[in-house]
């Protein structure tokens, strides 16, 4: 009997270690889901570059799980004025996941508007109607800018209630993080590449790097409300770059736009071909375009290699229980290593484009040169 005990605790006692340790009960629940699937011939054909598609694309509405048949999703408000009914407003749930059509519009499953809601026109052909509808994306986007509006005003409260007390007085926690996040990328990037203007700029410097930094975090985690795609969208980071080009353009000094369209270079690079010139205004719209596509191909790549390292698991389920296995291993290892370094590089793209925006507008805030006179 005292026997019997000693076993069972030993039982117990290895069963919690392997719960406490979560990548042996991952790999012990792909064994066992494995073997079922195995045992029951019912695995279905994964085509993963569509499945990669639909995760890091956009939709009308924000897919959370799926139980068996049953798709647990929210659905999101559909805004659109068709060509000849007029303006319509409903829920994407009306469309059944894409599967149905509601009052003359469908969600299109194939060709150039391929996930896009369309109608038919007169004609028989589908046709983008104006769409105003409020995407995961958008949503996403919305829900971690109020947010980060929070945490920013919480941040602020605790600096309004200080005054009148004692200057030596710090903060803790968490808004002491923030300062020192906030000091560290005004002295060391944007106090350095703008110069003595610099606080002119501060504000949407620091609003672009906290709001890039956030969505690139939120983005990595797989549960709602995260997992929405919102810096590896190229509208966002298309956006955001304007924002900086129209900064660039807009405050940029006299001497800038000199020497833009004559720059300190030998004339026969100005006239009678204005090479230069043309050189550095083509520059003024690749600076900004380096800007969106270094931003947007670093995160859509990110999601999609952490997407393409799970379906690893699936992918080889036929091919035997001891590859899967193997396989299976492999791609929760190279999936957390993957994790780890996407942390790393939500920071990394928005403590880059934040110093690239500073380099771009401290070039911008060029002076004169002024010559010495040698006495």
């Amino acid at each position: 009997m005292e026997r019997k005990m000693k076993n069972n605790k030993q039982i117990l006692s290895v069963i919690a270690g392997l719960i406490r340790n979560p990548l042996t009960f991952i790999v012990l629940f792909l064994f066992f889901g494995t073997y079922i699937i195995h045992a029951e011939d019912e695995t279905p054909e994964l085509n993963v570059s569509e499945l990669i598609l639909e995760h890091v694309g956009d939709s009308y509405d924000w897919h959370i799980t799926t139980f068996g048949h049953t798709h647990v999703s929210i659905p999101l408000p559909v805004i659109v004025k068709g060509q000849t009914s007029g303006w319509h407003i409903f829920s994407s749930a009306k469309f059944h996941h894409g599967h149905a059509e509601y009052q003359g519009f469908h969600i299109a499953h194939e060709g150039d508007y391929k996930g896009k809601i369309v109608e038919t026109s007169a004609s028989g052909e589908e046709v983008r109607p104006w769409d105003f509808s409020l995407t995961k994306n958008a949503a996403s986007l919305l829900l971690s800018s109020l947010v980060l509006v929070i945490l920013i005003l919480i941040c602020a409260n605790w600096y309004k209630k200080r005054e009148g007390q004692p200057e030596n007085a710090s903060p803790n926690g968490f808004v002491a993080f923030v300062e020192w996040v906030i000091m560290s990328v005004v002295d060391g990037v944007i106090k350095p590449c703008i110069g003595k203007n610099y606080q002119r700029y501060t504000p949407y410097l620091l609003t672009a790097f906290f709001f890039i930094i956030f969505n690139n975090l939120v983005g990595l985690i797989p549960l709602f409300p995260g997992g929405a795609n919102v810096t590896g969208n190229i509208a966002v980071t298309s956006v955001l770059a304007l924002f900086t080009f129209a900064i660039v353009n807009l405050f940029g000094t006299k001497e800038y736009w000199k020497e833009i369209f004559w720059p300190d270079v030998p004339a026969w690079l100005k006239v009678p071909i204005p090479i230069m010139p043309a050189v550095e205004f083509l520059g003024i719209f690749t600076k900004p375009f380096a800007l969106m596509i270094r931003l947007f191909a670093s995160i859509l790549s990110g999601h999609a290699l952490i997407l393409g390292l799970t379906c690893m698991v699936f992918l080889t389920v036929r091919l035997g229980v001891a590859m899967n296995i193997g396989m299976s291993v492999f791609s929760v290892i190279l999936s957390i290593f993957s994790d780890c370094v996407e942390l790393l590089v939500a920071y990394i793209q928005a403590y880059v484009f934040t110093m690239l925006s500073a380099v771009y507008i401290g070039l911008s805030q060029v002076e004169p040169h002024h010559v010495k006179v040698k006495k």
